[in-house]
């Protein structure tokens, strides 16, 4: 007897979605699909405001990383003042975004690792659902739980005193900033008085990658078995290929690690990437246009960066990254669950990188804002927690925006989330006379490693249809109307 399982909502993400399994008579998965049933129509809603709005605006996409639209938006109007990117703003003005970005890095990876999968980790994908969760973590695990918090609580007191509050704040305008760091807000975070300070939150990502090491080691064959398939991967790299969350040009490369997108600038990102849609789903389907959409789909975040970048610039992250990397000869990892490994280097690295920031003179100089010969388009890329971001705007003499264009880093997971809900659903249920919940929790595990943020990532290309049913008492359809 056919079967279709359903799985709703994908729980541990940011945002509503479901997936939907076919089996056929035999017990074979035939279909599935990770379909996201949220819309949010933010491409629309910013057409008509002036452009200087927009970095504020468009952050309202999500109150889980605010910080990489808010900062995507900024770079795009930077352009359009005319200040250019990374290099026209002030030494003042890239530090503090710099700041504020590594600060929303560190905290989301904290919230992401240390929240919504270490349950996953710490008591199996097939574990009591009581305690499959972060109140489980806190009570059995209460170290690791405090740590987790703890460093969320530092990335958003950074996030607090460089853009003026932790959600949804207004600290980048276009041409660079509106406030510099003061010594006493500085001083906060390097003496340890009011909360662990910044070589704490060194020690603790140290700590947690030796954590998922030997967990790794303990778990194998699982991990590295675990939703495993060949792709593309694409992120931006600084010029001289070092990992550079903030600015950078665009690389992709395959499975093999051939580059495939080579070191283009941010600005001709519409020559390389292309859109696909799909009837059941409002999410996108990104694909680097030479390979066209059948084979040009990628993955973009923490995996996708780490197999893109040739070296990470803080000493140590580099070590860490280069355990990582000779674990796969070299070669780029396709394991998904590995995607925890690299977020967790990450982690390490943001917190070099605040701690630096944190030393340098720049962050209390008196330069916030510099403009230049006006422009009609600005694009603005940055690495978001979830991977790589894209804004694109068009602004008319009247400083009104006339067109948006956003490619959000779940967006650009899309196709290798569908895939990863079909490799494990393929492995998990063919064949099984029971759909069990651990089955049904282990495809959930493959699509919260990407760290989805599915609220961000919906929207539609053209008219966005609303389709009305009118059913009597007893369910029956009795009129329909489509606009």
């Amino acid at each position: 007897m056919a079967t279709k399982v359903v799985i709703d909502p994908v729980t541990r993400v940011e945002g509503h979605g479901k997936v939907t399994i076919h089996l056929d008579d035999n017990g074979a998965v035939t279909q599935s699909r990770l379909h996201i049933v949220e819309f949010r129509g933010f491409e629309r809603f910013v057409k008509g405001r002036p452009y200087w709005e927009v970095p504020v605006l468009v952050q309202r996409l999500c109150g889980i990383c605010p910080v990489s639209h808010h900062l995507a938006a900024a770079k795009a109007t930077d352009q359009i003042v005319g200040a250019g990117t990374g290099d026209g703003l002030s030494p003042t003005a890239e530090k503090m975004r710099r700041l504020m970005h590594y600060g929303q890095i560190f905290q989301s990876h904290a919230l992401h690792f240390f929240h919504l999968s270490s349950p996953d980790l710490l008591f199996g994908i097939d574990g009591p659902i009581a305690t499959r969760n972060v109140i489980g973590v806190a009570l059995e695990h209460k170290d690791l739980a405090v740590q987790g918090v703890m460093m969320r609580k530092f990335g958003q007191e950074i996030i607090k005193v460089t853009a003026g509050k932790k959600i949804h704040g207004t600290g980048a305008i276009p041409g660079g900033i509106n406030k510099n760091l003061s010594l006493e807000e500085r001083d906060k975070f390097l003496d340890g008085k009011d909360l662990p300070n910044v070589d704490q939150m060194i020690d603790w990502s140290q700590g947690a990658i030796d954590f998922f090491l030997d967990f790794h080691k303990k778990n194998q064959d699982m991990l590295d078995n675990f939703s495993v398939f060949p792709s593309n991967h694409l992120s931006l790299v600084r010029a001289d290929g070092a990992l550079d969350l903030y600015h950078g040009v665009l690389r992709a490369v395959d499975s093999e690690g051939k580059k495939i997108v080579n070191d283009v600038p941010c600005q001709e990102y519409y020559d390389h990437i292309g859109e696909g849609v799909k009837s059941w789903s409002y999410m996108k389907f990104p694909f680097i246009l030479s390979l066209g959409q059948e084979n040009g789909w990628y993955r973009v975040g923490p995996l996708a960066r780490l197999n893109t970048v040739d070296f990470i610039p803080t000493p140590l992250a580099q070590k860490r990254f280069e355990e990582f990397r000779a674990y796969s000869n070299g070669k780029p990892s396709q394991i998904c669950l590995h995607t925890h490994w690299a977020r967790l280097i990450e982690t390490l690295h943001a917190a070099e990188v605040m701690k630096d920031l944190l030393n340098d003179p720049d962050l209390q100089g008196a330069e916030l804002v510099r403009t230049g010969t006006r422009q009609e388009e600005g694009i603005g890329l940055i690495e978001a927690p979830r991977g790589t971001l894209f804004h694109h705007y068009r602004a008319d003499e009247n400083d009104q925006i006339t067109m948006c264009n956003l490619i959000v880093s779940t967006t650009n997971n899309n196709e290798p989330m569908n895939r990863a809900v079909n490799n494990v659903a393929v492995s998990q249920m063919t064949g099984q006379k029971e759909i069990t919940e651990p089955m049904m929790n282990a495809v959930e595990v493959a699509i919260r490693a990407y760290d989805p943020c599915l609220s961000c990532a919906t929207h539609a290309v053209g008219r966005m249809p609303l389709e009305v049913s009118l059913v009597d008492s007893d369910g029956a359809v009795i009129a329909e109307a489509r606009t």
